[in-house]
């Protein structure tokens, strides 16, 4: 009789050679394009076809041959874009309901459940990349594995998880008793004050999947302290929390509405300014010096002043956002004439997700060309 070992381990060997030559067997797709958006050379191409090889664009071109056993999907009749890109969502929540239930009845646990629907409803859109910039503790982080692994449908995301603010800022409780607060350990939230503080978060959130840094430079609009565009961090502060993510060679976005604070986090180096609303022409000279990209959410003015007085939101917030909104969108204008670097961020989540490309008119009403 034959050994049973030696026959166990030819198959064991024949079976993983087979499975290893499946694996390097990538799958063909053909995409017959009507009309093809070239948008490296502004051009729009005609009667395109588009070869990918597993999840490479492998050749474009027109009249291409067809790979043998290649799955062709046919869009003769229509126009092809490249993935789009947000650089600016919150792709794990989303308005809508009553104001005090997503403040006290709901957790980062309730974050964690339905992100996968924005997700879906993002990339459906034609959002094939976001960057997520704050989240509840590391759900944009393990929402981006998921996808990664691909175990849900998304967007691939460059996860910021936390959004880094000073006691009282932003990124804080306002407006509501001291005895309320968030039960979650310390070190799971954003808040940090003074520089070893702020280094320390960064490093934190570096260490538990964080590929871009975001901080508030100044104060807000869809949260209850008084100001809509105070400074929230020193110089120092500013200057620690981009130092120490560039050592990581990590980006750093600053949410920052106001005149000073815009140009606090420009001084500090940070990669981009995040709404920019009261921007001014010496802030938008050091961002072109600098060559600082400028995130401004144009659109979302006209979704929280339709319908956020439904959802319970409190005027004060109701009241700075008739304060900031047409004139972010008059200093995006100036900043488009004077030639700063523009990053297409939306802020979804603000307003629904799959959304994303109503911004695109704005741009254009701005200045931008289609």
């Amino acid at each position: 009789m034959k050994n049973p070992s030696k026959i166990l381990l030819i198959v064991a060997l024949f079976a993983f050679t087979s499975l290893s030559l499946f694996a390097q067997v990538k799958t063909v797709t053909v995409i017959k394009a009507g009309r093809l958006i070239d948008t490296v050379n502004g051009r729009v191409l005609e009667n395109q076809t588009i070869i990918v090889e597993g999840e490479t664009i492998k050749a474009v071109g027109p009249n291409l041959a067809v790979p043998a056993g290649a799955n062709v999907i046919d869009l003769s009749r229509m126009t092809v874009i490249p993935g789009l890109t947000d650089s600016h969502v919150h792709i794990t929540g989303q308005a809508g309901g009553d104001y005090y239930d997503g403040l006290f009845r709901k957790s980062f646990i309730d974050e964690a459940v339905g992100a996968h629907i924005y997700a879906r409803r993002t990339l459906d859109a034609g959002f094939t990349t976001v960057r997520n910039v704050g989240a509840g503790p590391f759900v944009d982080v393990v929402l981006k594995r998921a996808i990664d692994r691909g175990e849900i449908v998304g967007p691939r995301i460059i996860p910021a998880t936390m959004y880094i603010g000073s006691t009282g800022s932003h990124g804080d409780l306002n407006g509501f008793s001291p005895w309320i607060g968030d039960r979650t350990p310390p070190e799971m939230s954003g808040l940090a004050d003074g520089v070893e503080e702020v280094r320390k978060k960064v490093r934190y959130l570096i260490k538990n999947g964080a590929e871009v840094i975001k901080f508030g430079a100044t104060a807000g609009v869809l949260s209850e302290e008084a100001s809509v565009g105070a400074p929230q961090y020193s110089q120092e502060e500013m200057n620690a929390i981009v130092a120490e993510a560039k050592l990581h060679g990590i980006k750093v976005c600053a949410h920052a509405h106001g005149t000073e604070g815009i140009k606090m986090a420009i001084k500090a180096g940070v990669d981009s300014i995040e709404h920019g609303s009261f921007l001014d022409a010496e802030g938008i000279r050091m961002m072109k010096e600098r060559g600082t990209y400028l995130s401004a959410d144009i659109y979302n003015d006209d979704y929280i002043l339709a319908e956020y007085a439904k959802f319970n939101t409190p005027q004060k917030i109701l009241d700075k956002e008739k304060l900031v909104g047409r004139t972010q969108r008059e200093n995006f204008k100036k900043a488009v004439q004077a030639g700063v670097k523009i990053a297409y961020g939306t802020d979804a989540g603000v307003y629904p997700h799959g959304w994303n490309a109503k911004q695109c008119s704005k741009r254009v009403e701005c200045g931008m060309t289609p």
